[in-house]
This record gives structure tokens, sequence and C-alpha cells, in this order.
């Protein structure tokens, strides 16, 4: 049997918006032959791919059919850029926002030959490895911690830079003026949080760890609203990669932790069964880069890392 990839596309379109109408302005046809090259799919593999009844939705066989739908229009697409010789580009997820996660992505791609980026926003690690799982998406960026429910099976990770984090107050806190604070010393602050704490695995770690009882979360708003959350409210304290840089540092201190000095793991993710051309050459570059950079530095008498990134510094150090 073969597949015809336009068939293929109309059915991935259709499964991504579940509404014939939108998948056919995306797909710039009409509504009546999109739904002929549907069928035309289903009656070449024998399944109904959609169930039609009250609105629109993936049937069984369409479930099991999207993953591999993806990876032969992916396939489909390499096959063009080898031909052309354009280089195929790479789709990265990236979340963590506030935390600016491409500027370390940025400084591992000049090590490596030019590469064709095409980033995205991944609203959070949980739906990156599903757009991964279901290869919307080539490469996930940020820090990876254990999904439930094997959501995260299939999928691999290579742990790349771990970055100290400093605490943010504002000038009127009553630590503001220590050269350094240690975590214990913050128990009596209230933790700022930049999104729901749920979703925030490093911080709830933290607190839990530490003992910061009071915790501030909301949702997420943007860098500017935190720091402007945290500026006015002198009980604050919020934590911000060292090197990541404050867009506006007027009335904040950012003071460094020590005794220990927490540490925020980044990491790639990727579909081990569908690896990206320049996968090999990309995990070179962040190599090279870390060790350049000194980026996987880590001693456990000095730093804190959550006891879920102590197996991934593991294997990490297995890697030559």
């Amino acid at each position: 049997m073969d597949l015809d990839l336009a068939l293929v596309r109309a059915f991935v379109t259709t499964a991504g918006t579940l509404h014939f109408g939108r998948a056919a302005e995306e797909l710039n046809t009409s509504q009546q032959a999109l739904s002929k090259r549907i069928a035309r799919l289903e009656e070449s593999l024998a399944v109904r791919l959609f169930e039609r009844q009250g609105g629109i939705r993936l049937s069984e066989a369409g479930e099991r059919f999207l993953p591999a739908a993806h990876e032969a229009l992916a396939a489909g697409e390499r096959a063009i850029t080898a031909l052309t010789g354009a280089g195929a580009a790479v789709r990265i997820d990236t979340w963590g926002h506030l935390y600016a996660p491409m500027r370390t992505v940025a400084a591992a791609a000049w090590a490596v030959e030019p590469v064709r980026w095409e980033p995205g926003p991944g609203r959070d690690w949980p739906s990156v490895a599903q757009a991964l799982s279901r290869g919307d998406t080539d490469l996930g960026f940020g820090r990876v911690h254990p999904l439930p429910d094997g959501r995260d099976a299939g999928l691999t990770q290579r742990l790349v830079r771990l970055e100290p984090v400093d605490a943010v107050v504002s000038a009127s806190h009553p630590l503001a003026d220590a050269d350094a604070l240690r975590p214990a010393d913050l128990r009596d602050s209230v933790l700022s949080c930049p999104a729901e704490l749920a979703r925030l695995d490093f911080l709830r770690r933290f607190a839990d760890e530490f003992g910061i009882a009071r915790r501030h979360d909301g949702p997420n708003l943007g860098l500017d609203h935190l720091l402007q959350h945290v500026r006015a409210d002198s009980a604050c304290f919020t934590l911000f990669p060292a090197d990541a840089p404050l867009p506006d540092r007027t009335g904040l201190r950012s003071i460094p932790l020590v005794d220990p000095t927490p540490l925020y793991a980044w990491s790639l993710a990727w579909r081990e069964s569908c690896r990206h051309p320049m996968l090999d050459t990309l995990l070179r570059g962040f190599a090279e880069t870390g060790r350049a950079r000194r980026w996987l530095e880590y001693a456990p008498r000095r730093d804190w890392l959550p006891d879920t990134d102590h197996a991934k510094l593991a294997t990490r150090q297995g890697v030559s």
C-alpha cells in the first residue's frame, strides 16, 4: 500500500483542528475537497479515521495512525531538503520563557554549522512532551522532570546546562543589603512565583526543601508583572538565573545564593524513534559550548539539585 502524502497532510491538519472548515482554510482548499481527501485515505486504509457524530473527533484507529502520519510527513520534508540541499530546519519548542531559554540555545548554535531554526513557544514541559510524541516538533528545550502516567514514554533527554540561580528581592527587603544569602535565610519571606506553583516543579521543590512556607502564585502574566510584584512587596522574593538579563533592575537587588547554591537544570529532549538528521551535530555543539563555559559543573557539598535531576546528571557524566 502506497501512502499519498497529500491525503496524509489532510488528515493531520484535520486532526489538529478537529474542524473541517478550519482545516480546509489552512490547506487553502474547499471543505468539500478536504472531505473527499479524507474519504479517499480512509478507503485506502480500510479504516474510519474520524467519528463524525455530534461533531468530529479521532477514532481509535485515527489516534493510532496520527503519530505515524506526522513521521511520514517529516520524512517527506527531509527527502525534499536532501534533494534541494537546503538542509532540514530544526523545529525546537522551548519553555520556561521568563528564564530566557533561547540564550543557551543560541550560544550552543554558534559552535556548529549554520542551522535553520524554527523556534516555537511551549507552554510547559507536559505540552512540549506531547508535541514531541505527536511529531509536531523536533526538539524540546527547558527543564525536564518525570511526568505521571508515562506521558514522557519514548522520549530521550540530555542534560546540557546547570545554571546557578540568584534571589531577587526589593530594595526595601530586610535582606536586600546582603552580599550573599543561604536559601534558609529566606524562610520568613514569601516566594513569588511566575505561574501556578503546580506547573513550577523547580520552585516547588526548592520551597519544600528549604522550608519556604509562604508562596504566592497565579497566572503567568510575564516577567515585568512578576518583577513589579517583587518590587512592590518588601516581604517577597523570587528566583532568577544568575546569567539571565533582568529587563529593569530599578528598585531590585539580585543576590547570589550559597550554602548551597541552587542549580537550574536545562535539558534537550527528543523522540528517539524520530531523530532529526541534525541532532548529533547539535548535541556536539552543546557539549563543546558546555565544556568551554563550564555549564555542567556540580559539587554536591556546594550546590543543590532537586532529587529528580540527580539521575540526569549521572547519565550525563557517563557521556563522552
